[in-house]
């Protein structure tokens, strides 16, 4: 599964999602989702935003993590 890790990146820059939502011109609540990792579909014109934004690569802000077999 891919995870975002927006949450981490905004707490070692010291960014809210508010001023996040700001800078991008992003609603917040869409910023809200994909802080929170509720997002299904990712849309790319938000990631580059986030991105340009916060100075980082995808990679910075999305990680794979394995999903466990059952």
């Amino acid at each position: 599964m891919v995870r975002l890790t927006i949450d981490k990146m905004l707490k070692d820059r010291g960014i809210t999602r508010y001023e996040l939502a700001k800078r991008t011109e992003i609603k917040f609540q869409t910023i809200d989702r994909y802080y929170k990792n509720r997002v299904i579909r990712y849309d790319s014109y938000i990631l580059d935003r986030i991105c340009a934004v916060l100075e980082c690569n995808v990679s910075d802000i999305m990680e794979y993590v394995k999903d466990e077999e059952k």
